[in-house]
């Protein structure tokens, strides 16, 4: 089990996770997997919203979708935990 911190909140990762949601080529299908798998109930939409507004990668509309952004921050969380950016 991995955790990936970020400035607003943290959550854990089994390692097999880390490993199946960012790796070269697509990533949507892996992501997806185990987002039903990780618990991020305990963030709240704006917390989690504010912290991909950081990434400057999503607009305002963009970051009203709860589910993408659950999967936005489960690949950016496995990408931060494999580069030791964690």
């Amino acid at each position: 089990m991995q955790t990936a911190y970020f400035e607003r909140f943290s959550f854990d990762m089994p390692d097999e996770a880390v490993k199946d949601c960012h790796h070269q080529g697509q990533c949507d299908a892996d992501v997806e997997y185990w987002q039903r798998e990780i618990d991020l109930h305990h963030i709240p939409d704006d917390k989690l919203a504010a912290e991909l507004r950081e990434y400057g990668a999503w607009s305002d509309d963009e970051l009203k979708d709860r589910d993408a952004n659950e999967q936005r921050i489960i690949w950016i969380a496995a990408g931060n935990i494999q580069d030791g950016n964690n």
